[in-house]
């Protein structure tokens, strides 16, 4: 059964016990399971819009692109590259930011051995797409700014294309956890953004190499030629991506051409263990 029970209240920080209908903290503070399993965390006070994350479209396209099969080589490298400390016992796993779930099924496939994994991601669209997916893992509505996990309590923490906290990273990780940070590379998806964009700009890093609390252990890259056969995947990649919004639209009319289109895939993996 999913761990709901490690859970924290996000009002009061107090631990969450299960109840019939759902989850409660000793103030009296309740939270309901979702006809899915899953459990929204997210208080009002806390969102930023009324339906923040990424909207029921978005995920839909995303997990018809990702079922696809033609990020899965992204998802080989994941667990090729997991430290032997990971693999050699029971684990607590969250995914931050995990979508509409496809990365956390796999990883909580290739762990099992009674690993706990959490996925949270702050689109209510996302976690009730990814509750389909599997009933084995705890998945939560709420943020990465706070994470409704206790102090310590993570082996391994995963952030796949997501929008770090590293302070909140570094809390809920214990003393030797591991922290996984999977972000485009320098060529990511560049035929694509050839058509986007009238010019690119360089490359840089969302955040420095060194974090605070953490030490630099391993940076590895999935990197390979995928191949999107119709408009429908050119569309979908677009939609998961930050250039659906940023790029001008006569490079998004450009692209919405096109009904095939070969594209890099880049993606570095960089591996840090909390000091």
């Amino acid at each position: 059964m999913p761990s709901f029970e490690m859970l924290l209240c996000p009002l009061d920080a107090a631990p969450l016990s299960r109840t019939a209908s759902g989850l409660s903290c000793p103030n009296g503070h309740s939270f309901d399971f979702a006809k899915t399993g899953y459990v929204n965390l997210l208080p009002v006070q806390n969102k930023h819009s009324k339906d923040p994350g990424d909207s029921k479209a978005m995920v839909s396209a995303r997990r018809e692109f990702l079922e696809s099969g033609l990020y899965s080589p992204i998802v080989e490298e994941i667990l090729r590259s997991r430290s032997a400390d990971l693999l050699s016992r029971a684990i607590t796993v969250l995914d931050a930011g995990c979508g509409e779930g496809y990365y956390t099924t796999r990883i909580h496939a290739a762990n099992g051995g009674g690993s706990r994994v959490f996925g949270i991601d702050i689109s209510k669209w996302a976690i009730q797409s990814a509750s389909k997916r599997s009933k084995e893992i705890a998945w939560v509505v709420g943020s990465n700014a706070r994470i409704p996990l206790p102090d310590a309590s993570l082996d391994w923490l995963v952030c796949t294309f997501g929008f770090p906290i590293f302070e909140e990273f570094l809390r809920v990780l214990k003393p030797g956890g591991w922290l996984l940070m999977v972000d485009p590379g320098a060529d990511h998806l560049l035929e694509m953004r050839r058509i986007l964009y009238p010019t690119l700009k360089s490359f840089t890093l969302p955040y420095g190499e060194q974090l605070a609390g953490f030490k630099p252990a391993e940076v590895t890259t999935a990197r390979y030629l995928a191949q999107l056969s119709s408009q429908a995947q050119i569309s979908q990649l677009l939609s998961m991506t930050p250039h659906q919004h940023k790029s001008p639209k006569a490079g998004r009319d450009a692209l919405s051409k096109l009904e095939r289109l070969d594209v890099t895939v880049d993606v570095c993996l960089r591996w840090y263990q909390k000091l």
